[in-house]
């Protein structure tokens, strides 16, 4: 075996990580973001399904056919990366699924069974890809047993590096482009893989030669010809719904954003929080949308303040009404709204904070000239970074810190797994926001309110109250105002709810000021220290047991936490099957995203279930009762390690700021560092010396002990750091965790190969299959449990696969099962 082997199993996993970080990127525009992580099980799931086949076809996959079956499978890969992608992209049923019709009689068994089908077509077609390279892992690490350790650390190497070369890749291609660029290093791969098996591959040499030449350059075009704002290859279907061209759009590894609109026509005035008595002309204005759901508005501004006099009647600035000549913070500058609301009240200066920071260059770049270059003006300063370790890290305070619907329609839309924002909406992050006021200032969020469906602003008040009672405050409700922009006795169904937060009491002023407000804009306050039209509310402020008082209602109003940072998931998974009557049905969102993850777990349940009987009974197999444990030890790690990884993406979220932080710096850290503890895995070259060998094992799950209950101290003291300091921490804190968990599977497989050789690629199959399944039950197990639960539970798996490995290593040698 040359180096080109290893090399070629290199660009294939690091191909395979990078299409499925792109893919939790595409998902979350051409679907809805709840179908994200779905990406993660869809890879589980091909590599799975590949390992069958070699299982399957024994002849096919011979060990002398290896290398030059090495290559086709590589080929495939290459090849099918386009061809899918293609299909996801023009075919519009495959993006049915974010539009699920309710039963008429509310019973949802309708939607349920054709969120399953739609939700199972696009897994088959986007899973074909990742089936090829499942069938070039399976024979690089079940062909070659002597050198598994060092093909397992090549894989891992691979898809670490995979991690990092997509966030450079999206600086600059665009999704569409990057998967292309993707299937062109694939091709390479497949041509590595081509040259070493010799003479007796030379078509595929030829054909790879070929994939290499055409891809490689078509990705260069493509991006030269979207950077230049005429793409080839865009989005025609986005949740359900054709797309619009766009005057402008942008790919990067945090959102895909659009601009449309005609720049040259005034239309009336756009805000979410206006009163029913809004004043102000006509404005030359721009759509904003982020990832195709989250809606923002770019106005033009030539610095006549007098033209945004519509500002003065949202909602979402009724805190300027408040606080005059303040230092104000806003987190998520969006299109610039809240930036030129503080400018039209005339406050001493504001700080917009964005984490796309080419968001923040179309406004003042690409659009400069429109929006009226707001970095240039002199109180104004922009700043690229996460909201909350910005804050965090400010030795000074603000007179207003404004959170404007920061997810937008996002989350919304998505009913309940969008994970970007969620770390502005727990206890920890608004307790940072409070102590980082003034004694007098204001905090302010606005969220989306409906009279006959409260649950968000309930949940908002709660979460409000408790981070006031963890700094101190004795009596939260003289602290809180809640006020919408729907009149009193109003007939619209929804409108926008801004509640206010401080640290010292509302004063006798300041309550003076809102009802004057409040009349004047005709505003409705649904809560404030001396009024309240909902009880509900009164009795939220007055709780000092807010989770036990939660249990009373039908959704899930509790304050989320840095361990359940799901704020927008108000719907218990316990009924996800229950009827839309009442309380559910205000947030058919809600149980619309319940009802996808348990769609997707049936799915995943029967295909893997599907992939490990069924190609018992088509081989004729028979498996004794020895194999029990080696079953038990494969299926084991496989849950372990998804289980431990899903909750460590979770978490990085929430430290990290950002979905693409998160996963891209953790499978960069435990994928590098799991590579170098196999290829320091020594070969197994019998059961004593695998015995010997365990003490890696009970070594991991001291680690992971360790791990679990350092975590939470560590991210708490190092959160105000700079975001290239946090990753720095959680490299370092990731790589003794990878490093162990990286030697499971080589111990494994090296020992399984001296007992039953023939089934090692099952065994493969069965450990991708545990880990399709614990993909999607570890994200159950946290919506219901937290983050750390399923960490724990991952961490059961691996003293499980110990025991398993223990009574594996006791058998003594035999033949292979007939």
């Amino acid at each position: 075996m040359t180096a080109k082997t290893y090399t070629g199993l290199l660009l294939i996993t690091l191909a395979t990580l990078m299409l499925q970080i792109l893919l939790t990127r595409i998902f979350s525009v051409t679907l809805w973001y709840h179908f994200a992580f779905m990406a993660v099980s869809i890879a589980m799931f091909g590599l799975t399904l590949g390992a069958v086949i070699v299982y399957l076809h024994p002849r096919a996959f011979a060990p002398e056919l290896a290398k030059r079956q090495l290559a086709a499978s590589s080929l495939g890969f290459a090849v099918s990366i386009a061809v899918c992608f293609v299909l996801h992209l023009f075919v519009p049923y495959l993006t049915g699924t974010g539009s699920i019709t309710p039963h008429p009689k509310g019973h949802g068994s309708h939607s349920f069974l054709a969120t399953i089908a739609y939700l199972g077509l696009t897994y088959v077609v986007i899973s074909v890809p990742f089936v090829f390279s499942g069938i070039t892992v399976c024979l690089a690490l079940t062909r070659f047993p002597s050198r598994v350790n060092r093909l397992y650390a090549a894989d891992l190497a691979g898809g670490a590096l995979g991690c990092v070369a997509l966030l450079w890749l999206m600086r600059f291609a665009d999704g569409p482009s990057a998967v292309i660029a993707v299937a062109a290093l694939a091709s390479i791969g497949a041509l590595l893989f081509a040259l070493d098996a010799g003479l007796r591959a030379r078509h595929l040499v030829a054909a790879s030669l070929v994939a290499a030449l055409l891809l490689g350059p078509a990705s260069f075009f493509l991006a030269a010809r979207a950077d230049r704002g005429a793409p080839l290859l865009r989005l025609l279907w986005v949740k359900g719904k054709r797309a619009p061209k766009p005057l402008f759009e942008k790919w990067n590894s945090f959102a895909y954003f659009r601009v449309g609109g005609n720049p040259d026509v005034a239309t009336p005035p756009i805000g979410w929080g206006l009163s029913e008595k809004a004043a102000g002309q006509p404005l030359r204005q721009l759509a904003v949308t982020i990832d195709a759901a989250a809606g923002t508005v770019m106005t033009n501004f030539d610095g006549d303040l007098s033209k945004l006099r519509h500002l003065e009647f949202d909602v979402t600035n009724l805190a300027h009404h408040m606080r005059r000549n303040a230092r104000v913070l806003v987190a998520g500058v969006g299109g610039g709204r809240d930036i030129l609301s503080a400018l039209y009240f005339h406050q001493a200066s504001v700080v917009g904070v964005e984490i796309n920071g080419d968001l923040v260059k179309a406004i003042n770049g690409r659009f400069g000239e429109f929006t009226g270059h707001l970095d240039r003006h002199p109180r104004v300063v922009f700043v690229t970074d996460e909201v909350r370790s910005f804050v965090t890290r400010q030795r000074n305070s603000f007179d207003i810190i404004q959170v404007s619907l920061i997810d937008t329609w996002a989350a919304t839309a998505a009913g309940a797994f969008v994970l970007t924002e969620n770390a502005l909406y727990t206890v920890q992050a608004w307790k940072t926001f409070l102590e980082h006021l003034t004694p007098t200032g204001l905090l302010t969020f606005s969220r989306w309110h409906n009279p006959a469906q409260p649950g968000e602003t309930y949940r908002l008040t709660a979460l409000a109250t408790e981070a006031l009672l963890q700094i101190g405050v004795d009596d939260p409700r003289r602290h809180i105002v809640n006020v919408t922009n729907l009149a009193p006795g109003s007939n619209r169904k929804a409108g926008i709810c801004t509640l206010l937060a401080s640290r010292s009491p509302l004063s006798g002023e300041d309550l003076l000021r809102l009802r004057e407000k409040t009349e004047e804009m005709r505003f409705s306050v649904l809560l404030s220290p001396d009024s309240a039209s909902d009880p509900v509310l009164e009795e939220i402020v007055a709780s000092r047991d807010l989770e036990a008082y939660a249990q009373g209602f039908a959704l899930d109003i509790s304050p989320p936490t840095d361990d359940r940072p799901f704020f927008f998931n108000m719907l218990r998974l316990r009924d996800a099957l229950r009827t839309r009557e009442g309380a559910f049905s205000s947030n058919d969102s809600n149980l619309r995203a319940v009802r996808v993850l348990g769609s997707l777990l049936v799915i995943v349940l029967a295909l893997s279930a599907g992939c490990l009987l069924l190609p018992l009974l088509w081989a004729g197999e028979s498996v004794p009762t020895r194999v029990v444990p080696w079953l038990l030890y494969f299926g084991a790690i496989g849950l372990g390690f998804m289980f431990v990884e899903i909750s460590l993406i979770q978490r990085l979220i929430v430290f990290l700021g950002h979905p693409t932080y998160g996963l891209s710096v953790l499978l960069f850290s435990l994928l590098l560092s799991g590579g170098a503890g196999s290829f320091l895995t020594p070969p197994i070259e019998g059961a004593a010396q695998a015995r010997r060998a365990a003490w890696r094992l009970a070594a991991l799950l001291g680690v992971l002990a360790i791990f679990g209950l350092a975590t939470p101290v560590a991210t708490e003291a190092f959160r105000g750091e700079a975001t290239p300091v946090r990753i720095a921490v959680a490299v370092a804190a990731l790589f003794p965790l990878g490093f162990f968990m990286g030697t499971a599977f080589p111990l494994g497989m090296g020992l399984a190969s001296l007992h039953f050789d023939r089934l090692t690629p099952w065994f493969w199959g069965i450990n991708g299959a545990a880990s399709v399944c614990a993909s999607v039950v570890a994200v159950i197990v946290a919506l219901s449990g937290g983050i750390s639960s399923a960490f724990w539970v991952g961490t059961a798996c691996y003293a499980v696969a110990l025991f398993a490995f223990w009574l594996s290593s006791a058998q003594p040698r035999s033949d292979q099962p007939t």
